[in-house]
């Protein structure tokens, strides 16, 4: 029965016939093959909204990344209501969120806020607010959601101990967290890769060279190797000036575990006739390994670069809550977690856990990815 008629018949037409999977190319088989996997394509599509998020933080942000309002600091999220009846015009439509009222205890001076139903907020999609450049170039004032008026509270996620809007520093959070995994781990591979074909392909004194230097660089812990490095940056770096070196540290601790998995590849398939053929075809040595090596086994890298990430993002935000990473003004989910490490202020704000909680979804969703892709690195075993 071929797929048309698995369809018509009320199939999911997930399924696919022998002659179909003996003629379709392999990225047609690691697609269908990963689709079986709900989990990880659930997760790619939450990774694909992230990466989208990423490409319009400025505007899918409701204020800018420098906003403060010191009226209402540590203020709780504020609930999206479509509907009002306990506002002074009795029911009433429209997007909105309640207003603040504020007390201050004469003791502890805490101000504690509650949701005020006379003091309704409007909110809008795409509405005017604080102008900025699209992708660094594009001038624009536009945000996905705002209050109608710019100088309204509103605050879903709530507020940081600075007056800070809670979602739109996890927006720009989340660029920053989720670029310097995606850079370390390219920097990484790119390192790990070219040491590792080079090991394995050529062997002799320049494969235990490099085994050597491989040794040295695991004989030391991760986390000891990255706070010592961290804490040598002077104290008065630059926010980009310490984003690339933090990024740069954590590639050269992550190479050495891919290095050795490629040398193992290269070593067992030097011998194999194809590369045989190639050599006496007159090709060069790195096109041997990089076009003809390399590629048979890229769908093992890729898993395995899916599967890296959630290590270096989790690196980079154990530093920075540590104070040894990203500072501010940089924003990331490990310096948004620095507030949530005092305990008298997550007792009175729970809300600035929101940050790891991202960061679990995060890496629970590279994971997922990592283990789908992973199955489906070899389509041919079902």
């Amino acid at each position: 029965m071929s797929v048309k008629e698995r369809e018509d018949a009320g199939g999911t037409g997930e399924e696919h016939d022998t002659g179909e999977r003996a003629t379709a190319s392999q990225r047609k088989l690691v697609w269908w093959s990963f689709k079986q996997h709900r989990l990880a394509l659930v997760s790619a599509w939450i990774l694909i909204g992230m990466l989208v998020i990423i490409a319009f933080t400025e505007f899918f942000a409701p204020f800018d990344n420098r906003h403060r309002d010191s009226d209402y600091t540590t203020a709780p999220p504020q609930v999206l209501k479509l509907w009002d009846t306990d506002g002074p015009d009795g029911f009433a439509w429209g997007l909105h969120v309640d207003g603040y009222t504020s007390e201050q205890d004469p003791r502890s001076l805490r101000i504690t806020y509650e949701p005020d139903p006379e003091d309704r907020v409007d909110v809008g999609f795409f509405v005017k607010g604080e102008e900025y450049k699209l992708f660094g170039v594009i001038p624009w004032d536009r945000h996905f959601i705002g209050p109608e008026d710019p100088e309204d509270p509103m605050y879903l996620f709530g507020t940081t101990t600075d007056g800070q809007d809670l979602l739109s520093q996890l927006i720009y959070a989340t660029r920053v967290s989720m670029s310097v995994g995606v850079i370390g781990v390219l920097l990484a591979f790119v390192l790990g890769i070219a040491l590792g074909a080079v090991s394995g392909y050529f062997g002799g004194w320049v494969d235990n060279g490099i085994q050597r230097v491989i040794e040295l660089f695991m004989a030391v812990p991760a986390i000891p190797l990255w706070l010592g490095l961290a804490a040598a940056l002077p104290s008065d770096m630059g926010p980009v000036s310490r984003y690339f070196i933090i990024t740069t540290i954590l590639a050269l601790v992550a190479w050495t575990g891919l290095a050795r998995e490629v040398r193992g590849r290269f070593l067992s398939m030097r011998s194999e006739e194809f590369v045989t053929s190639a050599l006496l075809d007159g090709s060069r040595h790195s096109r041997v390994m990089f076009r003809h090596m390399l590629p048979s086994f890229s769908s093992h890298i890729i898993a395995a670069l899916s599967l890296s990430i959630p290590s270096m993002i989790l690196a980079e935000t154990a530093l920075s809550w540590l104070g040894l990473g990203l500072r501010p003004p940089a924003v990331s989910w490990g310096v948004q977690l620095q507030d949530a490490s005092k305990w008298s202020v997550l007792s009175n704000a729970p809300w600035l856990l929101i940050p790891g909680i991202c960061v679990v979804i995060a890496v629970l969703a590279f994971n997922f990815v990592g283990d789908g892709l992973r199955d489906a690195a070899d389509p041919y075993k079902q």
